[in-house]
């Protein structure tokens, strides 16, 4: 595996490193210790998947306050989604900014959510399916969500959005 840092410190894009040959390919989805070896989380409680019907769905931008903040490490497997994350930790440089990646079946990058941030993606594909582990479990008390369209956020989604869930759409604005 290979980890690239991208702007938003504590952040980062995973690449596997596959094995091609004649029956196909083999790659290291997880591996605790080069996790470790780059100051990463290595310990994930809960795995989930989440299909989408349509592209142009966004489910996000979601966060978990303390004591029940998460890391996040999202891959989509089959498909292809635009991944975003915003650094929501008071006092960063880069506090409110963001950043995209698209991932994809594909190009099987992977995208390391730290602790603080808020995360969402768009569907680029029709049954877009993503596969992401978390550091802690669900813990609804600590649920916190930015709006996908917050005029602060300025967030350029690659489709027009298509779906998005109730509740997604009624978090609240930022103060300008």
């Amino acid at each position: 595996m290979r980890f690239t840092p991208i702007s938003l410190a504590g952040g980062y894009l995973v690449h596997l490193d596959p094995r091609v040959g004649e029956r196909g390919m083999f790659a290291r989805a997880f591996c605790a210790q080069e996790f470790a070896a780059e100051g990463l989380e290595t310990l994930f409680v809960q795995a989930n998947i989440s299909t989408n019907t349509l592209a142009g769905t966004v489910r996000g931008m979601h966060f978990q306050r303390e004591p029940h903040a998460e890391v996040k490490l999202v891959r989509c497997i089959k498909g292809s989604i635009y991944d975003v994350v915003i650094d929501m930790r008071k006092g960063s440089e880069t506090y409110l900014r963001r950043f995209g990646a698209e991932l994809s079946e594909d190009n099987g990058l992977m995208m390391y959510v730290p602790k603080g941030f808020a995360h969402g993606y768009q569907a680029l594909t029709d049954g877009a399916t993503t596969f992401y582990m978390v550091s802690a479990f669900y813990a609804p008390a600590s649920e916190g969500g930015l709006r996908f369209d917050d005029p602060r956020l300025s967030i350029e989604w690659p489709r027009i959005v298509s779906d998005v869930s109730d509740k997604d759409a009624k978090w609240p604005l930022l103060p300008l």
